[in-house]
């Protein structure tokens, strides 16, 4: 059986969220009740007094807030990005995000854009968020992400003075179509902003029982990195070899402090070994049995950007395409080669980089990446004011 990369739920069901009646909301509930579902009942006593009139719901702001942080696989309500869904058909959904303007982690060197990645990890909560919320899928079930196709619109991505307010549309398609619950489907994302294309994608999600991933997984859910003394690990992948050239500055990698670089350089050209940092609040928001894909993902920009730009640069270049596919899963114990060559079009002005990562001589991940050097006039001219 072929194994991919996992996201792990390791969070408790939520309570039931209630409406001030006690029922039940639903399948996918919100943070907190929605104040227009509330009516005034209270009464004054004495003379020349009367009941309330009830609030018109019409006229009452209706409130933002993220979806539950477990239906997305998060333990940081900072990291969920979804703030809304409903359902316009029978595999079709509308559904709203925000992303912070000065996020830790998802912003590029110059600090004037969304990262790329950014993007990827929508599309990650999206595929998740509805396969619980919509789809039937418990909370405990285990996923898989076969694959991921993305395309960015680097001109859209601006970051603005207040944050950036998306619109999602999603429609999925089930590979099994009779079964009782899609446990095998792919999920195809349009992320809009102020109208515009923003990023699109497609990535194949599969799930997995408790049961099925203990057994599927086992002993490696028994065995996790130890992570005992902060900013440490005995984990081999993360172990730095003898005889290593010294790391460049972050910026050679796109990044610019030095936590989130996931990469160690090795005598070989164009080679590096996965040394991600276990206690990054990002990468490693929860614990996992295994290297989570973002890494992944986060390890192929950084080898395309030390390839193609040799030199250390603040100008930032994003990824405009990603096709990524997840061979096996990419376990914490066993050292992790990155490795890259590129290709040219036919006119030779936008090369892509072909990222391979491997264990044990065995494939684990695959990725091709397209980058784009913004220039001046890529300013998204639609930014709110």
């Amino acid at each position: 059986m072929t194994l991919l990369t996992v996201h792990q739920d390791n969070h408790p069901t939520p309570a039931t969220t209630a409406t001030g009646t006690g029922t039940a909301t639903g399948p996918h509930p919100a943070a907190e009740p929605d104040p227009t579902t509330r009516t005034s009942t209270e009464t004054k006593t004495g003379t020349g007094t009367s009941a309330k009139t009830p609030v018109d719901p019409t006229h009452m702001p209706r409130l933002t807030t993220t979806v539950p942080r477990e239906y997305v696989h998060r333990s940081t309500l900072a990291e969920v990005f979804l703030t809304g869904c409903e359902q316009t058909g029978n595999t079709h959904y509308t559904l709203t995000a925000q992303w912070p303007r000065a996020h830790t982690f998802f912003t590029t060197p110059d600090g004037t854009h969304h990262h790329p990645l950014q993007a990827a990890e929508t599309i990650r909560q999206t595929g998740i968020y509805l396969a619980h919320a919509e789809l039937g899928i418990p909370l405990g079930h285990h996923f898989l992400m076969r694959n991921l196709h993305l395309t960015t619109h680097p001109q859209h991505l601006t970051i603005g003075p207040t944050p950036t307010d998306l619109t999602l549309t999603a429609t999925y398609t089930p590979h099994h179509p009779h079964t009782k619950r899609p446990t095998d489907f792919t999920m195809h994302i349009t992320i809009t902003r102020n109208g515009h294309p923003t990023a699109t994608g497609t990535g194949r999600f599969t799930c997995l029982t408790p049961t099925t991933y203990q057994r599927l997984r086992h002993p490696h859910t028994t065995t996790t990195p130890d992570t005992t003394t902060a900013g440490t690990t005995t984990s081999t992948s993360t172990a730095r070899t003898q005889h290593q050239p010294p790391n460049p500055p972050p910026t050679h990698y796109g990044r610019t402090l030095p936590h989130d670089i996931v990469l160690t350089p090795t005598p070989n050209p164009h080679t590096w070994q996965l040394t991600p940092n276990p206690h990054h609040p990002i990468l490693f928001d929860h614990t996992t049995d295994h290297i989570p894909g973002m890494v992944l993902l986060e390890a192929a920009h950084q080898a395309a950007t030390a390839h193609t730009h040799p030199t250390p640069t603040t100008h930032p270049t994003h990824p405009t395409t990603l096709h990524a596919t997840f061979h096996h899963y990419t376990e914490h114990h066993t050292p992790t080669y990155i490795t890259t060559h590129t290709t040219t079009n036919d006119n030779n002005q936008t090369p892509t980089t072909h990222i391979t990562a491997h264990q044990n001589n065995t494939t684990v991940f695959t990725a091709q990446l397209t980058t784009h050097t913004p220039t001046h006039t890529d300013t998204d001219t639609d930014t709110d004011a």
